[in-house]
């Protein structure tokens, strides 16, 4: 019987130039990114100016987290207690708290078959809802149709703020995502794209909103010290409106992922050649459905969804279970209970007058999804795959 043996959350090391960086920062002490010596840039300046530049973007700042980021994204956008921010009801628990820590609802758009936003229910929900707002996830870098997006957000005048923890290096239509929104966040946790631990980035082409996010995060009066930015007028109102939650990236993190982000489009193919072995393998097993990715999509996978359309719950427990005893680790998207990163919708107590989705619930009744480290070799992938076909045909 095959089984696998590697871990399915060690990641790739820092790589050199990041571990050499982060020792010069450390031996000079000035790990906080304004301690400075005067005309020099920190790490962290750099870092924003490189991610400004990669995304094509005027500005960028850099957070200590990309939760932060989704939470300083809320405030940066004007929204406050009591106002309807549209989200995806399928994603990951910190897009509904950053909703909530704003003191915003949030209002759940059904998932549709392709693990992306329904966007039938968000057109209902918009002309329905009063929300003048829209977080939308690229739920596990899944991106949904943004030309239908931007025209969904055009006709109900939609504030649109971009999740983009699992899509950075990933584009629609050759348009990088991230660039459609008012405001976009990018998350540099462990398991996403670059690797800091924890950190984020987040970008808006607005003078006024990136002025605001910069204050929010801790600049002090500091804020004409940052170069991916804009110029000193944008600052004369809001640096007096404006509070401080302090949740700045630090130059330790900056000097981690600077090579990273230089690598990033190499590691994003690599992540693919992945995905295509694991794609390919998983496909030939007539009990394991693969939503075709359309070809606007150049997606970046650095995790794979899959449904088991004919299976029953106690059925996908089995797989769930047995695939871990073979040492390949999957999650289950339609689990009563949250567990690890995963959490359903409907464990966001939190939440007030719950939705009724049984689309969303149906479509997460049978999802499962898997990691894919670039600790694995394309030979890994291959036996994964074969296991899981394995356990899944009984």
């Amino acid at each position: 019987m095959k089984s696998f043996t590697k871990s399915f959350t060690q990641q790739e090391s820092v790589p050199e130039a990041g571990i050499d960086a982060a020792i010069e920062v450390m031996r000079s002490g000035r790990l906080h990114r304004y301690n400075t010596l005067p005309e020099e840039l920190s790490e962290t300046d750099y870092l924003e100016l490189e991610f400004a530049e990669y995304m094509g973007v005027p500005y960028c700042l850099a957070c200590s987290s990309g939760g932060y980021a989704l939470h300083i994204a809320m405030r940066a956008a004007g929204i406050s207690s009591g106002d309807k921010v549209l989200c995806n009801a399928f994603t990951l628990a910190p897009v509904p708290g950053a909703i909530h820590n704003s003191g915003a609802i949030p209002i759940l758009v059904d998932a549709a078959e392709d693990y992306c936003i329904d966007l039938d229910d968000l057109e209902a929900k918009a002309a329905s809802s009063g929300a003048r707002y829209l977080m939308l996830s690229h739920m596990r870098g899944h991106i949904v149709d943004m030309d239908r997006i931007m025209a969904i957000c055009d006709r109900h005048q939609l504030f649109l703020i971009e999740d983009c923890a699992h899509t950075m290096g990933a584009s629609w239509k050759g348009k990088k995502s991230g660039t459609f929104g008012d405001i976009a966040c990018f998350s540099t946790q462990t398991y996403k794209h670059i690797n800091s631990g924890e950190g984020g980035f987040l970008i808006s082409p607005h003078d006024d909103v990136m002025a605001r996010a910069i204050i929010y995060s801790g600049s002090y009066m500091l804020f004409d010290r940052h170069q991916a930015a804009p110029a000193k007028p944008a600052f004369d109102h809001i640096r007096y409106e404006t509070p401080n939650y302090s949740g700045r990236m630090d130059n330790l993190r900056a000097a981690i992922l600077r090579p990273q982000l230089k690598d990033i489009d190499n590691q994003c193919r690599r992540w693919n050649k992945r995905y295509q072995i694991l794609e390919n393998i998983l496909k030939q097993c007539e009990y394991i459905n693969i939503p075709k990715r359309p070809d606007a999509e150049q997606f970046v996978a650095s995790s794979i969804q899959f449904s088991l359309p004919s299976f029953s719950r106690k059925k996908i427990i089995s797989v769930v279970e047995e695939c871990q005893k073979r040492g390949v680790m999957v999650k289950w998207f339609g689990d009563d209970e949250p567990r690890d990163y995963t959490s359903r919708y409907d464990s966001w107590r939190y939440i007030e007058q719950m939705p009724n989705l049984p689309k969303t619930e149906r479509v997460l009744s049978i999802l499962l999804d898997m990691r894919i480290p670039l600790t694995f070799s394309e030979e890994d992938c291959l036996l994964i795959g074969e296991i899981i076909v394995e356990v899944v045909q009984g």
